[in-house]
């Protein structure tokens, strides 16, 4: 199998899955804004996707692997003894409202646009088939097989 079989074997597949995700609600994609000095840091619109577990997905069938989420709120206010971790994350949801998303909203961010070629992330091609890595020490799948599950998942009703 070429290169151009595999890449036209995923444009179908990923095709495929974005018409089964049409009528499923997406998320919104965001970037860290350039801020002036002085300014807090936002996160800014840059599309939408659907999150796969590992992967996300827009409806122009580009993928990229995921990065970080978080939700557009203005944190109340915390204890004073709060970790950094904790402190981070409310930086984040706040970023996420400056940034003018709908209250409520799920943002990822920190997203990297996957290409086979070149980047490095969660796919793999081996023998002709494209393989996805669900984490760093886990056993890769068929991207198929994979996306078949996760479209299972948000196809139940009780799932």
């Amino acid at each position: 199998m070429t290169e151009a079989d595999v890449e036209r074997d995923l444009a179908e597949l990923v095709r495929r899955t974005v018409e089964a995700l049409a009528e499923v609600p997406d998320e919104a994609l965001g970037e860290v804004g350039k801020t002036l000095l002085g300014r807090q840091p936002k996160l800014v619109p840059a599309g939408r996707a659907w999150r796969l577990g590992v992967l996300l997905i827009d409806r122009k069938g580009r993928l990229y692997s995921t990065g970080t989420v978080t939700r557009a709120i203005e944190p109340l206010r915390a204890v004073t003894n709060r970790s950094a971790e904790a402190e981070l994350r409310r930086e984040e949801r706040r970023a996420a409202v400056r940034g003018h998303f709908t209250e409520g909203e799920v943002v990822n961010f920190g997203h990297t646009l996957i290409d086979l070629d070149t980047a490095p992330g969660p796919l793999s091609v081996v023998d002709g088939v494209v393989f996805v890595r669900w984490s760093s020490t886990g056993t890769p799948r068929p991207l198929a097989d994979y996306l078949a599950d996760r479209l299972a998942v948000l196809d139940d009703p009780a799932g």
